[in-house]
C-alpha cells in the first residue's frame, strides 16, 4: 500500500468513526427522547458522514481506474457510475 493508498484509507476510517459517534449520538438522543429536531439533526450528520465515506472510496476507485490504461481487472465505468448513484 502506497502512500496515497494509506492517506485515503485513513481519511476513510476518521470519517467512519466520525459516523460511528455521531450514530451512537443518535441512539442516546433516542434513549434519553430528546426532541424529533435533535434526533433528526444527529441522523443528518450520520448520514453526511457515510456518503463522504463512501464518495471518497468512489472517488479514490475513479482516480485509480483512469491511471490504468487497458487492466480488464478493474471495475467497468458502468460498475463505477452504479456505484456513485447508489450513494446519491
Amino acid at each position: 500500500m502506497d502512500n496515497t493508498d494509506q492517506e485515503v484509507q485513513r481519511r476513510v476510517v476518521n470519517r467512519l468513526r466520525r459516523a460511528r459517534g455521531q450514530l451512537d449520538a443518535v441512539i442516546a438522543a433516542v434513549e434519553a427522547d430528546s426532541s424529533c429536531r435533535d434526533v433528526v439533526t444527529q441522523l443528518a450528520a450520520v448520514t453526511h458522514a457515510l456518503n463522504r465515506a463512501g464518495f471518497v472510496i468512489v472517488a479514490s476507485a475513479l482516480e485509480e481506474c483512469v491511471g490504468r490504461s487497458d487492466d480488464a481487472e478493474g471495475p467497468t465505468v458502468e460498475e463505477l457510475e452504479k456505484v456513485f448513484l447508489s450513494l446519491a
